[in-house]
């Protein structure tokens, strides 16, 4: 059996994981998005434990993101009991990005570029190790992650979870499990999946202004694209006035002609 002490060096074991049960407390990484938000709130419905985790990198937009977490959190918690206080952990990259826009804010990419032009080198890998070693040390099996299937990175791909989870547990003689419960779904999928959640408080943009998403960055760009194509109210409040979406052709349309509101 793995080593139960987390403070005990690990010896070489067998790290199969056992199913989790909604009696186990599952650790779920929020970014304020929409992904992870509605990720945590969709295992508060099936009945999970659930303890919120959030991992402060001090990049450029995480200020105003991790209020828009504490924000969405405080509701959640409004309509019942049982959500924990959110853990916050601090992992710097200052001085691995250095004078990069993630850092600085400058120069950005805009809501015209790509996906890649959004990739931080190594982000899953430390987002991952700080998250993974808090569950080994408090005794919580289960880590979920708001990851889908079209994420493009070769950190996020099934093989990297799956060769980054043993790899962790070989190391510290754990029993963690990544889930990804989102893995098969599409976007559309996970927004039908918000209904009835104040999705106006998630978090999307790396550009924020005076706490507002900005309107004009790659992530704004993408949250726009994501309302036009489920026909949805995009119920955000942008700091630049809605103008022409270049990404809006990016995701499937939806089936109704007129925009529809996230009602249960």
């Amino acid at each position: 059996m793995p080593c139960s002490d987390p403070w005990k060096p690990a010896r070489i074991a067998n790290t199969a994981m056992e199913s989790g049960s909604s009696h186990a407390t599952v650790a779920v990484l929020v970014s304020g998005g929409l992904d992870s938000s509605i990720l945590l709130a969709d295992l508060l419905r099936q009945g999970r434990r659930v303890q919120p985790l959030y991992i402060r990198s001090h990049l450029f937009w995480e200020a105003a993101e991790l209020r828009a977490v504490k924000r969405f959190l405080k509701a959640l918690a409004a309509d019942g009991p049982g959500l924990p206080e959110l853990v916050v952990l601090d992992l710097p990259v200052a001085d691995l990005y250095r004078d990069h826009w993630s850092v600085t804010g400058r120069e950005g990419p805009d809501a015209g570029s790509s996906d890649d032009a959004v990739y931080l080198p190594g982000r899953n890998v430390l987002l991952l190790v700080k998250a993974a070693l808090w569950c080994r040390m408090h005794g919580v099996s289960e880590l979920a992650l708001g990851v889908l299937g079209s994420n493009p990175f070769a950190d996020a791909t099934p093989a990297f979870f799956a060769a980054f989870e043993a790899c962790f547990n070989r190391a510290v003689g754990g029993r963690l499990q990544i889930l990804r419960p989102f893995a098969s779904l599409t976007k559309r999928q996970v927004i039908d999946r918000g209904a009835g959640l104040p999705l106006e408080l998630t978090f999307s943009c790396i550009a924020p202004v005076r706490g507002l998403h900005c309107g004009a960055c790659n992530k704004c760009g993408e949250r726009r694209a994501v309302f036009q194509a489920v026909n949805a109210r995009d119920p955000t409040r942008y700091a630049q006035p809605c103008a022409a979406n270049p990404r809006s052709g990016a995701l499937p349309p939806g089936g109704n002609s007129e925009p529809r509101t996230l009602t249960p």
